[in-house]
């Protein structure tokens, strides 16, 4: 069975983490993913955060299965020939420099339309065109600028990013959504594009319910769901809202079993309005069922931090999983505060591929995300990231080099 992205060869011109989500998305699907690395050095994150000596770091290698690496001196005028070779034989360009990086380079949106007019050319960069598109920026950078750390955390604390790289792998996820829409349209049309995914941009698809809060705040002054109501006060912008669900259904992170030295024996409740019911019946507060103060969703709302305490006394007298299973049993939403440690030892994600453990040559096994998206007819394999240039002799050959060019190449420093 053949994969979704089979006959696709992407060159990426990536680094760090936000376009290589991108290209390993792309990979996981089929795609010939052709990294292109400086000699000696590499991918920054190949020596960043290491934990085995000598070999290519956690950072690097999550985010670099399924491709292969070469090296190549851009500046080197033979190693631009064989850019321009590699344009001619690529499908599309993925790069996350800083601005202007690529021009610099000689390899302009024309000059890269004269080698191969089919050529999409796919970017990442901190900001859309604008007063900072000239920025750089970084994952915690684009949080802030996008709006999500300023809606994030505790009224009366600062702003707090989210452990989620929403900027860096959420914008590389965006990404790769255009450019494989790109290869879409240009079915049709013939013709390359450029795409663009700009980080504050991404981020701030994932906080479309905040811009939808800040105009209902705009028109009402009151955000009747978040925690500051009805005893708080609200300003001109969004609030933080901690641990509030951000929608109609009232949500909230309580205490479990073993809360007071396990950090997370919590567990995440919703008072969804169909089961109140059986939320009442479970905690032993059936007289709320038919209580005025209690019986709607509205009336609830001035009275959320009661509820949740009483739940609260329901839940510490159970674990997390305990608690989950009674709740499931009646269909009321929640879900436990899983810890990476336990997300790493859970068999049903290794079972699904969501975690796979692989196998590199230097540093051994280790556990890396599998393909978040499954497809019934394009199933994902896993493999490991490349050594530095591993493959650079193979790709030279593909593109019609001899073993004595690829040699004389070497020689002058090229690749």
């Amino acid at each position: 069975m053949g994969k979704a992205l089979d006959g696709v060869r992407i060159l990426d011109f990536t680094h760090v983490q936000s376009g290589p989500t991108c290209t390993q998305l792309l990979a996981w699907f089929g795609a010939d993913v052709i990294k292109v690395e400086r000699a000696g050095a590499g991918d920054i994150t190949r020596e960043q955060l290491r934990d085995v000596p000598d070999a290519d770091s956690l950072y690097f290698t999550m985010l670099n299965g399924n491709k292969r690496s070469i090296t190549l001196d851009t500046k080197n005028p033979e190693g631009k020939r064989v850019l321009e070779t590699l344009i001619q034989h690529c499908d599309v360009l993925v790069e996350n420099f800083a601005p202007g990086a690529l021009d610099r380079m000689g390899f302009t949106w024309e000059r890269i339309q004269e080698l191969n007019p089919r050529m999409i050319v796919a970017s990442v960069k901190g900001f859309g065109p604008g007063p900072y598109e000239d920025c750089k920026v970084y994952e915690n950078v684009a949080q802030c600028a996008g709006g999500a750390a300023s809606t994030t955390g505790f009224d009366d604390g600062p702003p707090v990013v989210t452990g989620a790289q929403i900027g860096d792998s959420g914008t590389g996820l965006h990404l790769a959504l255009g450019i494989v829409t790109a290869l879409y349209q240009r079915v049709q049309t013939g013709r390359g594009q450029k795409v663009l995914a700009a980080m504050q941009d991404g981020v701030l698809n994932l906080c479309r319910v905040k811009l939808r809060d800040q105009q209902r705040l705009e028109r009402t002054n009151v955000l009747k769901e978040y925690p500051q109501y009805p005893n708080g006060t609200f300003g001109e912008a969004v609030p933080r809202a901690g641990n509030a669900s951000g929608g109609g259904q009232p949500g909230w992170i309580l205490k479990c079993k073993g809360w007071e030295t396990d950090p997370n024996a919590y567990i995440y409740f919703i008072t969804q309005a169909p089961v109140w019911d059986r939320i009442c019946n479970l905690i032993g507060r059936e007289e709320w069922i038919s209580d005025p103060d209690y019986a709607t969703p509205n009336a609830r709302l001035p009275r959320l931090k009661e509820i949740f305490a009483e739940i609260e006394h329901w839940t510490m007298q159970r674990t997390k999983f305990e608690a989950m299973e009674l709740l499931n049993k009646y269909d009321i939403p929640c879900g436990p505060i899983l810890s990476m440690k336990e997300i790493a030892e859970d068999q049903s994600l290794r079972a699904t591929g969501t975690i796979v453990e692989v196998d590199h040559p230097v540093r051994g096994k280790y556990l890396t995300v599998g393909n978040p998206i499954k497809l019934s007819d394009s199933p994902t394999d896993v493999k490991r990231s490349p050594l530095l240039g591993e493959h650079t002799d193979e790709v030279m050959a593909e593109l019609g080099y001899s073993s004595e060019q690829i040699s004389a190449l070497r020689a002058a420093g090229a690749i």
